[in-house]
């Protein structure tokens, strides 16, 4: 499968000699790459598992750390919130902080930080220490989400599709792990709150160990090589992100569709126990769209990068969450199950727009850039969606409404995920912007 570079860029003379130089130097070099390679595939994975616990763990045991807190409704309504405002924040930071330290340097850390903050927030005490310690594991969820792009651009510049569904699967697993099995564990554990939400630390703290060989990688020399021309690097070391279409785009999918599964995954059984689904079995149906993502955020970034232009994928995805929302209103009991799966299929857009990310720049350098953008901006639109719809829920008495606003949103995510899907690089835009 070709890379991303290789089908934007045409070689010329002086290319092919520095990329002949490179391949030659890369011949003499010690035969480590294969064991590096092998340790970073397993960081990846490492490193998605816990890019989701912190926040799902918390949605399983809210009413009990509620309680435990004193922390009023409202409050307690606003932590569905902290989530993307801390991703949207602290993402900003990553690129600044990979050109400096490296990319692997900093996914290390942010997992020492996931871990930290997971094992310190249930005994700090008061609402505050919780709030301060859940923000410095989300930092490291932060800054992990947007350099998963970057990592595997860096070292799988060919297997782009591949890798981002390898980690995506990873995420995606991680998630609906947490969400199963954070109640009986916390169960078997004693039954406190605190322990149930700590444990989550162990699995940051093994996500740290194939990291820690990797922190001295400031540059790409233990990566795979990218054949990536000197006015390119140019490019991307002055690149206005701003200036591209593509990048708006990107960032107004990843918004939209981060928006859909909050309010999924925060509203959909309160849907189905409204229309007289039994508590545990609406549960079990959260769990299955959840479980959706693990099959198919591998397949779905390996058919994307296989075609020039992702908007057919987009559009699939976009008429499956369509048809879930109409089942949720015509028939939200009947169909329950249908509608979890259709739902389920609709949330993979979040792969999807991962593997975009990859595809829209032409050099690690550039991906980075477009990830911090399209991810805190991203999130940024995400934050208003869940609130929106309680508010509608409240005062209509209904979920009409909220419904509605769901399936209105699923439109124009169709829209701009179409134009980030087309053929082009955020480096090309911006080029011909000046």
């Amino acid at each position: 499968m070709a890379s991303e570079e290789t089908r934007t860029m045409t070689p010329t003379p002086t290319t092919a000699i520095r990329a002949d130089a490179a391949n030659g130097a890369a011949e003499k070099q010690p035969p480590t790459r294969a064991w590096a390679t092998r340790l970073v595939i397993v960081g990846i994975v490492l490193a998605a598992l816990n890019l989701r616990p912190a926040i799902t763990s918390l949605g399983s045991l809210l009413e009990e750390v509620r309680d435990g807190l004193g922390m009023s409704g409202t409050l307690a309504g606003l932590l569905t919130s902290v989530p993307p405002l801390c991703f949207a924040v602290f993402g900003v930071m990553a690129p600044r902080l990979a050109r400096r330290f490296g990319p692997s340097a900093v996914v290390c850390a942010g997992m020492v930080a996931i871990a930290a903050g997971l094992v310190m927030r249930p005994f700090l005490g008061g609402t505050v220490g919780f709030l301060a310690a859940s923000a410095l594991a989300l930092m490291g969820i932060a800054v992990s989400n947007v350099l998963m792009p970057v990592i595997v651009k860096r070292w799988f510049p060919d297997r782009v599709g591949s890798m981002t569904g390898l980690y995506s699967m990873a995420l995606a697993l991680g998630t609906s792990m947490a969400a199963a099995v954070t109640v009986p564990m916390t169960d078997a554990l004693g039954g406190s709150w605190r322990t149930g939400l700590a444990v989550w630390a162990a699995l940051a703290v093994v996500a740290v160990v194939p990291w820690v060989p990797l922190v001295r990688d400031r540059g790409a020399a233990s990566a795979a090589p990218e054949h990536i021309s000197s006015a390119v690097r140019q490019e991307d070391a002055g690149l206005r992100i701003t200036r591209s279409r593509t990048a708006w785009a990107l960032a107004c999918f990843f918004g939209l569709q981060a928006t859909a599964a909050y309010i999924t995954m925060g509203w959909m059984p309160q849907i189905f126990r409204d229309a007289g689904v039994p508590a545990g079995e609406a549960g079990v149906l959260l769990a299955v769209t959840m479980a959706m993502g693990v099959p198919l955020a591998f397949v779905i970034p390996r058919v994307a990068t296989r075609l020039p232009n992702q908007g057919p994928v987009v559009v699939v995805l976009g008429a499956c969450g369509l048809a879930g929302y109409a089942g949720l209103y015509l028939a939200p009991e009947g169909g329950a199950w249908v509608w979890a799966l259709l739902l389920g299929i609709s949330n993979c857009a979040f792969p999807l727009a991962l593997t975009m990310v990859g595809m829209r720049a032409k050099s690690s350098v550039g991906v980075a850039k477009l990830s911090a953008f399209a991810q805190s901006t991203g999130y940024l639109i995400s934050i208003p969606g869940p609130l929106l719809v309680g508010v509608l829920y409240q005062h209509s008495g209904g979920w009409g409404l909220p419904i509605a606003l769901m399936a209105g949103l699923m439109v124009p995510q169709i829209v701009v995920g179409i134009l980030a899907g087309r053929n082009r690089t955020v480096e090309d835009e911006v080029a011909a912007a000046a």
